[in-house]
């Protein structure tokens, strides 16, 4: 049954496979940028730049919700750090289901469950919640299994690709490793 769906974009690179995927299956699919989590604001630009470039390539729709408040944000996070993706996705997830629900689509999915370095079923758990709370369908589709297909594809497209999550605290990690091996230190070891 075709359906428009509308792709949660993380990024552009994150986005390429689960939108051919999408069509690939006979859906219409529009690409939603919400993420407040990119920081520095210099990344947040680069990240919604290649979104914007994949959506004019693919020749799909757009809407982008730059409620982009670094403050609420970190708000949201502290004194959560070592549970900070469930709250993150939570956060974007909701988002994204009510941009379906105001744009009629019949249903919304996410980049996220593309990398391999996300937490999937935590996805896919949170974005079956907010579906229920929200009363529009979540499309549920492992794009893993297109992962080296969706980099060479953002290769090919130009598309900037970042090497980090999103947020500080995954910049940190990056470098540092896990901010918490005991999650109830508050603080690094």
């Amino acid at each position: 049954m075709k359906m428009r769906v509308l792709l949660h974009s993380c990024c552009g690179p994150c986005s390429v496979y689960p939108l051919d995927a999408l069509r690939a299956e006979g859906h219409e699919p529009s690409l939603f940028f919400f993420n407040p989590n990119i920081q520095p604001f210099k990344e947040y630009e680069k990240r919604r730049g290649a979104v914007k470039l994949l959506a004019e390539k693919s020749g799909v729709e757009l809407a982008v919700d730059d409620a982009y408040d670094v403050v609420e944000w970190l708000r949201m996070m502290v004194f959560r750090e070592p549970g900070r993706c469930l709250v993150c996705y939570r956060h974007r997830l909701a988002r994204a289901a009510r941009a379906a629900k105001e744009g009629g689509f019949e249903a919304f999915t996410t980049s996220l469950l593309y990398s391999r370095h996300q937490k999937h079923e935590l996805i896919r758990e949170l974005a079956s919640a907010v579906s229920e709370e929200e009363g529009v369908p979540f499309l549920y589709r492992d794009f893993r299994k297109g992962y080296q297909a969706g980099i060479e594809a953002g290769k090919k497209l130009g598309l900037y690709r970042q090497q980090y999550c999103g947020c500080i605290y995954s910049e940190q990690e990056r470098y540092l490793g896990p901010l918490h091996k005991n999650p109830d230190a508050g603080g690094r070891p």
